[in-house]
């Protein structure tokens, strides 16, 4: 069975940090492109960041220079290290590989 199981999120003001993890399970984590979208109110589901398995990383340009994803493959987790948050951030992110997502994970950044 497929799990993917973020963590992280929360209420954060403008200007801030977080660091969202996602859990895998069932999948063989470590030949696996992994990347994490986010939904805000309204609007589409949109892709934030992506890893390969090489560690070669892509991001919204929405997000560049202020958002990281890395990987840990002992762990079987993926990151988002989040800093400088803007308002604009607020959304639902998840967790994605293939066909396979997470529960998501509420982030709201405080203006």
């Amino acid at each position: 069975q497929v799990r993917l199981v973020e963590s992280g999120g929360g209420l954060v003001q403008a200007g801030g940090s977080l660091r969202l993890s996602c859990t895998t399970s069932g999948i063989m984590f470590r030949s696996v492109t992994m990347d994490w979208y986010r939904q805000a109110p309204g609007k589409q589901r949109e892709l934030v960041a992506g890893i390969t398995i090489y560690g070669y990383t892509n991001y919204a340009d929405s997000v560049k220079g202020r958002f990281t994803i890395s990987r840990d493959n002992a762990k079987n987790t993926v990151y988002l290290q989040m800093n400088s948050l803007k308002p604009e951030d607020t959304a639902v992110y998840y967790c994605h590989q293939g066909n396979y997502w997470g529960q998501g994970t509420q982030v709201t950044v405080s203006s």
